[in-house]
């Protein structure tokens, strides 16, 4: 499960024609949109629960997991500048094969999925922590009502 790669191991990468990597692509942007939805779930969620709170260590956990959302939030939003810019790159390749060197993209595109793996950890680690936090408090903030 620590591995979020959307393609199959090996040499594909190198092999699949430029098709096949624009739909892997337009995947990813797919799912980056629906991680920013996400995104902003979570932080609706901790805002309102925020009203609820009293105690100041619950304040204090929920502006750390705030910022850590923000931080994954502006990683999102990067992640999709860069795949709409991959995509506009794709686009050229599959109308103009010779613009852009063939190995080079392939590489970038590696880097990039990387990239969208380790966003998809983080993400999936601050979510926890979110419904942690908020199940928390619910239970700590019950306690002193």
């Amino acid at each position: 499960m620590s591995d979020f790669r959307n393609r199959p191991k090996g040499t594909y990468l190198f092999e699949a024609d430029w098709q096949e990597l624009y739909v892997l692509t337009e995947h990813w942007k797919t799912d980056l949109l629906f991680y920013k939805d996400d995104l902003k779930i979570l932080h609706h969620l901790i805002d309102k629960y925020f009203l609820w709170i009293s105690k100041k260590e619950n304040l204090n956990q929920v502006k750390k997991i705030e910022e850590s959302l923000n931080k994954i939030d502006k990683q999102c939003t990067s992640l999709l500048t860069r795949v709409s810019k991959h995509l506009h790159h794709l686009a050229e390749l599959i109308d103009h094969p010779f613009k852009y060197d063939s190995h080079q993209f392939r590489t970038e595109h590696e880097v990039l999925e990387d990239n969208i793996a380790d966003f998809v950890k983080d993400f999936r680690k601050s979510r926890i922590e979110v419904f942690e936090l908020i199940e928390q408090l619910i239970e700590s903030e019950k306690l002193v009502k």
